[in-house]
């Protein structure tokens, strides 16, 4: 698993697997933890999970402890490729947290 974040709002976690068939929402659990040790209480924090394939974008307010998710982005989907919207979503967040 790789972590990385920007200016403590953004942190991105990429599961990182020879397996087959890793959950995005496995890795959830740790993100929140990352997120939760911001120190700047007043701001949401952001995340983002992703296994190359699948994405989901996490909301946390730190003031009430209460997270909300994305729906699940995937590369894999034959009918619509959801690359597009996942780069819309990291954009309205890097504008939020720059």
């Amino acid at each position: 698993m790789v972590v990385g974040w920007m200016q403590n709002r953004l942190w991105v976690v990429l599961i990182e697997s020879k397996r087959y068939g890793l959950s995005v929402m496995q890795a959830l659990p740790q993100t929140l933890a990352y997120m939760m040790a911001n120190p700047n209480l007043e701001m949401p924090v952001f995340g983002m999970i992703t296994t190359g394939e699948d994405y989901i974008f996490i909301k946390l307010n730190q003031q009430v402890r209460q997270y909300a998710l994305s729906n699940k982005f995937t590369l894999s989907n034959p009918q619509k490729n959801e690359l597009y919207e996942v780069m819309q979503v990291l954009k309205q967040i890097i504008s939020l947290v720059v």
